[in-house]
């Protein structure tokens, strides 16, 4: 089977605050994975998602 090529790949979103905030809830770095399309987002994606660490919404950076 061929593989998929296209302009879609997988990304990680990372906490930006899980780092520096001590009163968090819990240890460690919240992430998510996603997709995003190279053609309309050619940039660094952010997006505003829940944090289960820090216990609110917080911002979330795509990572290398």
């Amino acid at each position: 089977m061929a593989s998929k090529k296209g302009t879609r790949i997988i990304i990680t979103l990372e906490c930006t605050e899980c780092r520096t905030n001590p009163d968090k809830r819990k240890n460690g770095v919240s992430r998510y994975t996603t997709e995003k399309n190279r053609r309309n987002h050619s940039g660094r994606i952010e997006f505003k998602k829940y944090c289960p660490n820090c216990n609110r919404h917080t911002m979330h950076k795509e990572t290398k």
